[in-house]
C-alpha cells in the first residue's frame, strides 16, 4: 500500500527545493516527492508507504530550514 500526503510550505524555488532533497531523501518511507513552486501555497506533494507519517516529513522540512504546515489528508 502507498500513501500521499500535502503539505503547504515554504519552498519557493529551485535552490529552496535544492537545499531540502537531502533531507527529504533520508526518509526511508518516502517513495517520491515534489513541491509545486508556482502554487501560492508552495504544496508539498509525498507519495510513500503505508507507514509514512506526517510528523517525520514536517520534520526533515523544518530541520532543512523551511515552514510547513499540514493540509488536511
Amino acid at each position: 500500500m502507498s500513501r500521499e500526503l500535502t503539505f503547504k510550505t515554504s519552498i519557493n524555488c529551485g535552490n529552496c527545493v535544492r537545499s531540502v532533497t537531502a533531507f527529504l531523501d533520508e526518509v526511508k518511507e518516502i517513495n517520491k516527492w515534489e513541491v509545486n513552486t508556482d502554487h501560492p501555497e508552495k504544496i508539498l506533494t509525498v507519495e510513500g508507504t503505508d507507514t509514512l507519517q506526517e510528523k517525520i516529513i514536517v520534520e526533515a522540512v523544518e530541520d532543512a530550514g523551511f515552514d510547513i504546515q499540514i493540509v488536511n489528508n
